[in-house]
């Protein structure tokens, strides 16, 4: 009796290149993706200035720019005008009542911010206005009737090679 035994060749298989390469991208995808996961979680540790949100209108006789600052103290908040450029700038300081906690979710902003808004060239701005009630900012910016638009179109002519 012929006792016959087969046995596999034994070759080691290496990763190609592309394996080899591929591989620590894939280990840096997966920290990514665990991340991602996280970052709703750690979101509150990020803090991003406070700026208020704007909308302006108008009227024949007045631009109204309102400003959302509640929170703002008065004292914290300063406008300026530059030419024809109006400033907000303020502080929305960091209220800590308890130091011996640690924050389970906190959706608010501090710090410092600074708008800049371009006024339109008809608006009066040494006639500026401004008045705070119920944390929102309403600056009243009377328009001139006798300003001319600077805005006007300019004809383009065409030279001819003859």
């Amino acid at each position: 009796m012929v006792n016959q035994t087969l046995t596999a060749p034994t070759t080691r298989i290496e990763p190609s290149f592309a394996e080899r390469f591929i591989e620590p991208l894939n280990k840096m995808r997966t920290g990514v993706d665990h991340l991602i996961e996280d970052l709703p979680a750690r979101w509150s540790a990020f803090q991003f200035p406070a700026a208020p949100a704007i909308e302006m209108t108008e009227t024949d006789k007045l631009y109204t720019i309102s400003a959302e600052v509640p929170g703002i103290a008065s004292e914290d908040i300063e406008l300026q005008i530059d030419r024809d450029t109006l400033i907000l700038k303020g502080e929305k300081k960091e209220e800590r009542r308890e130091e011996d906690c640690d924050y389970v979710i906190s959706e608010r902003a501090y710090g410092s911010f600074e708008r800049r808004i371009a006024l339109p060239q008809d608006a009066l701005t040494d006639q500026i206005e401004a008045e705070r009630k119920d944390g929102l900012l309403r600056i009243s910016i009377p328009r001139s009737k006798d300003a001319k638009s600077a805005k006007r179109k300019i004809e383009i002519h065409t030279h001819t090679n003859s």
